[in-house]
């Protein structure tokens, strides 16, 4: 059985470790655990996970956050996955740092990658796995904040948060997203 995990986030080096980009972070803690690593392809990079009997084709789109949609549709029908099996990582200014929640559907919240995803599927009722990032911003400087780098302190303590959002991803295809929803929300 196939799964199409998309971590979201903005590609080139200016965008590196930026709250912004932590799902791409997210499933390169992944992929660092398992020891696979990502090749470049079509509207972005890919690596293939095979777990379980399970293969989770994991995805850092390169069409930049605002054109997420582009990418997980080409992907969805090049890999004929239903939209069931498909898990998005994307950060949250809603949730506390670290705070991990999936969700089987859900509005955009004002994020222009989900926007984006939910315009090109034409609905918004997709799995997604939000990472939190806080709110540490005053008002007019959301944008700066979630494209600023994390303080090395703050890498610290997120890490522990990002290998279990990896193990979020795994148990999304092994025991479904009803179980890891119990097993793992705050």
């Amino acid at each position: 059985m196939k799964y199409l995990i998309f971590g979201l986030g903005n590609i080139g080096p200016d965008y590196a470790l930026t709250r912004h980009n932590v799902g791409f972070m997210v499933l390169d803690e992944l992929a660092s655990k398992k020891d696979i690593s990502f090749e470049p392809a079509r509207y972005g990079n890919k690596a293939i996970l095979n777990h379980k009997g399970r293969k989770y084709i994991l995805i850092k789109p390169s069409t930049l956050m605002n054109r997420s949609g582009r990418a997980v549709s080409y992907w969805l029908k090049k890999e004929k996955v239903p939209v069931e099996r498909m898990l998005v990582i994307v950060d949250d200014v809603s949730l506390p740092q670290g705070m991990l929640r999936m969700r089987k559907k859900g509005g955009d919240g004002g994020h222009n990658g989900l926007t984006s995803i939910i315009e090109h599927l034409g609905h918004q009722n997709f799995p997604r796995l939000r990472f939190g990032i806080d709110k540490q911003y005053s008002k007019g400087n959301q944008v700066s904040y979630v494209l600023g780098k994390w303080e090395k302190e703050e890498l610290e303590s997120i890490k522990p948060k990002m290998e279990k959002a990896g193990e979020m991803i795994i148990n999304f295809g092994t025991i479904g997203i009803e179980r890891t929803m119990n097993n793992y929300n705050e």
